[in-house]
């Protein structure tokens, strides 16, 4: 399987997620199931400023590329963590991209870029002086908002926080359209990464004479916003495929303007990453009215399936399914059952009749949620709240519609897996996911201002209802967060277990909950490792094989997003950026004091 998984000899971790794949993988072993316990703090870099920050750090050389304080651009000695040089964004920044960044480097090494987006433009920096290009696009940039055919001055939210994908000379973006009505369409494109010069676009909401046009109201792309790849995406770079999970179409929770279909709206996409062309695809949800989003990046890796070895893809979804596929053609490796869900009983709307049940692996989240799953630690006045709404709202399974007397979401809208949540070991066929448990409460009311093109009658709204006590804690009771490994040569689940802790509880003696509201993303090591960092601010390592915990360490902050695995002269190190609020509420919520802490062996 070895020579079939992809071209990458996973030792660096050169690009966000560790490389092109996101296989969030190391190919390292210096760190082993028998020394991990000995690991120790090697350095950290202090942040300095009380604000959370997520971001994925990129190692080149004897070079890491971390993010600091007012948005900052660092370099850092990779085994020293001492500053080199900082890089400073505009000052009227409102929104950049802040999860990590793409690196780009010439054949002969001599050029090397980073690539970041800033509002709403597409930004290049010397990654040897720290330096704005500014031959790139027009002055150093690139704005985002044109080429969409649509007003760029009604595009107010476009930019994603994930970084794109770098293939041979080109970089590829996805984008964050607005969560509402009227919001940007979620083309995915490709620049040129000396020039910033558009090279390919793909509409995700066809255009007359496209594939999938059937799907839609006549001339929604004009109108319609949506279904884009906010969070990561793939690429194959021995095939040239890019792999890109695409989220729904807006507005999130009523579709009386987009009826049909809505592809490629909550899809898997394989595009050649070369021209942007459309090799195959799988839709996850038609007619998206729940915002399950494909939030994860669709994982590379090789199983043996039937007697044959296959190049898989395997995405996970906030449903909390595992869908593979042989990444060549897009066939499902096991079957897929397009099942009858519950009809809409709002007025204007049509729900898709049937949704696709992936038969195999099971799912990782828990997908259903009645008052016999209240929380034990709810006080009484919550409980006779959460009690009421879920006995007086709409509760038929997984795809409930929202409705005017409320719909319960299980998983959540913000549940199952998210961005940065799953890792593989692409040679054996194993996946890791990280997923939480977070019911929502989906009440659909008028919505009282205008929307342009449609009626009063055609504009309804809901929160996204999150089902939260007063202490910050879920209705559900616990696990709110799990660790679950999957074998995906047999698609059986290895092992499953809670992830971290809630401090005020385990302050009490009660533990294995699982941590709250992570956006936690994990590692996978060569040595059989997983490793993660969590809201409770412990770093952990786990045995692949069985799950037992083999480290732990307390760090001064809570710690979001996907870590990062490299060597330097010979030592490995694992870093993360601990600068995430560890308090559920503003009562348990202190200022951060955020750092970069890298761990290695004595």
């Amino acid at each position: 399987m070895a020579a079939l998984a992809g071209a990458q000899d996973y030792k660096t971790w050169s690009d966000y997620g560790g490389g092109p794949d996101s296989s969030q993988y190391s190919s390292l072993r210096q760190i082993t199931k028998a020394n991990v316990g000995q690991l120790r703090v090697a350095w950290s870099y202090r942040i300095g400023e009380n604000k959370k920050y997520s971001f994925n750090p990129v190692i080149v050389d004897d070079r890491m590329y971390v993010m600091g304080a007012g948005n900052s651009i660092v370099a850092l000695e990779a085994a020293t963590g001492k500053p080199v040089w900082t890089w400073t964004p505009p000052a009227d920044t409102k929104v950049i991209t802040t999860r990590g960044i793409n690196y780009w480097e010439s054949r002969d090494r001599k050029e090397r870029r980073l690539l970041l987006a800033s509002n709403h433009a597409l930004r290049a920096i010397d990654a040897f002086t720290g330096k704005s290009i500014a031959s790139f696009g027009t002055g150093g940039s690139v704005d985002l908002r044109e080429g969409l055919d649509r007003d760029p001055k009604l595009l107010t939210v476009l930019q994603s926080m994930s970084p794109g994908r770098v293939f041979e000379d080109l970089i590829i973006l996805g984008s964050a359209t607005n969560q509402g009505y009227g919001s940007a369409p979620g083309d995915i494109r490709a620049f040129a990464v000396r020039t910033g010069k558009l090279v390919w676009t793909f509409h995700t909401i066809p255009r007359p004479g496209e594939f999938g046009y059937e799907g839609w109201p006549q001339d929604a792309w004009k109108t319609v916003g949506g279904a884009n790849v906010w969070s990561e995406m793939s690429i194959d770079e021995k095939r040239g495929i890019l792999f890109a999970p695409t989220a729904s179409a807006k507005y999130n929770f009523y579709g009386k303007d987009r009826a049909g279909h809505n592809l490629f709206a909550d899809s898997l996409l394989a595009l050649d990453a070369r021209t942007g062309k459309r090799l195959w695809h799988y839709q996850m949800v038609h007619h998206d009215i729940w915002d399950y989003d494909d939030s994860t990046a669709p994982k590379l890796l090789t199983v043996r399936h039937e007697g044959r070895t296959i190049d898989a893809v395997a995405q996970v979804s906030k449903q909390g399914f595992v869908w593979v596929f042989d990444r060549t053609n897009g066939k499902p490796l096991w079957p897929i059952e397009e099942r009858p869900v519950p009809k809409t009983d709002m007025p204007g709307e049509t729900t898709w009749p049937t949704q696709p049940f992936p038969t195999k692996p099971e799912p990782f989240a828990r997908q259903s949620f009645t008052v016999d799953d209240l929380s034990p630690f709810l006080s009484a006045a919550d409980r006779a709240k959460f009690r009421d709404q879920i006995l007086s709202a709409r509760n038929e399974g997984l795809f409930t519609p929202p409705a005017a007397r409320g719909a319960i979401q299980m998983p959540g809208n913000n549940g199952g897996a998210n961005w940065g949540g799953a890792a593989v070991d692409p040679f054996r066929g194993t996946l890791v996911v990280v997923s939480k448990d977070l019911p929502c409460l989906l009440k659909l009311d008028k919505k009282s201002d205008e929307v342009p093109g449609l009626t009063a009658e055609e504009r309804y709204e809901s929160q996204f209802g999150f089902m939260i006590a007063s202490d910050g804690l879920a209705a559900i009771k616990p696990p709110w967060t799990s660790l679950t490994v999957y074998d995906l040569n047999t698609g059986s689940i290895r092992w499953k277990q809670p992830l971290g802790e809630v401090p005020e509880l385990a302050a009490k003696g009660i533990r294995n909950t699982g941590t709250h509201y992570p956006k936690v993303g994990p590692v996978v090591t060569a040595a059989g490792l997983i490793f993660t960092g969590t809201r409770d601010r412990k770093v952990r390592a786990f045995d692949i094989d069985d799950g037992k915990l083999l480290f732990e360490q307390e760090v001064p902050m809570a710690i979001e997003g996907i870590p990062s695995v490299y060597e330097v002269n010979g030592k490995q190190y694992l870093v993360f950026c601990a600068a995430a609020q560890v308090g559920l509420i503003p009562a348990t919520q202190k200022p951060i004091d955020g750092a970069y802490i890298a761990f290695a062996l004595p």
